[in-house]
C-alpha cells in the first residue's frame, strides 16, 4: 500500500521564501525616496505653522516673541523674550540643513506681530534648496523652491 504524502519539500519552501525575500527588499529600497520627501513635506508644513503659531502669540499676549534656528542641534524655537520656558521646541530631521543667509537664525516677532528683521535664510533638504524669506512690514514670509 502506498501513502500519498502532500506537502512541499524543504527545497521549494526555501525557493518560495528567498522569492518573497527578495520582493520585499526592493519594496523597501523604493520607499526611501518616499520616506524623504515626507519628512521634507512635514518639515516645512510644521515650520509654517509653527511661525504662524510664534506670531499669533505675540500678538494675543501683546509681547515680544524670539525664534532661534540652532542648525547644529537640528532643532529650533520660540519662547518669550524674557521667560524661561521655551512656548515651543522643535527637532527636525538630519536630512534638513539651516543655512543663514541675509537673515540671521534669530529674530523676533513684536507686539503687533512684525519681525524685528527681514531677509532670507535657506534651507537644503534633499538635494533641493528652498528660500525662506521675511518681508518688510507685518511679519509676512514665503517659502520657495530655487
Amino acid at each position: 500500500m502506498m501513502k500519498n504524502k502532500a506537502g512541499f519539500t524543504l527545497i521549494e519552501s526555501l525557493f518560495v521564501l528567498s522569492i518573497f525575500l527578495i520582493i520585499a527588499s526592493v519594496t523597501a529600497l523604493l520607499l526611501k525616496p518616499h520616506l524623504f520627501y515626507l519628512e521634507k513635506i512635514m518639515f516645512f508644513s510644521q515650520l509654517k505653522s509653527d511661525l504662524l503659531y510664534a506670531q499669533n502669540y505675540a500678538i494675543t499676549h501683546q509681547t515680544d516673541v524670539a525664534i532661534q534656528i540652532i542648525p547644529e542641534e537640528n532643532r529650533y524655537f520660540a519662547k518669550e523674550k524674557l521667560a524661561a520656558d521655551p512656548i515651543f521646541s522643535r527637532e527636525y530631521s538630519g536630512i534638513i540643513e539651516i543655512k543663514p543667509g541675509t537673515m540671521p537664525l534669530y529674530f523676533q516677532y513684536g507686539p503687533g506681530g512684525i519681525t524685528n528683521k527681514f531677509g532670507s535664510f535657506y534651507i537644503k533638504a534633499d538635494r533641493e534648496q528652498y528660500k525662506l524669506t521675511f518681508f518688510i512690514g507685518r511679519g509676512r514670509f514665503n517659502v520657495e523652491k530655487e
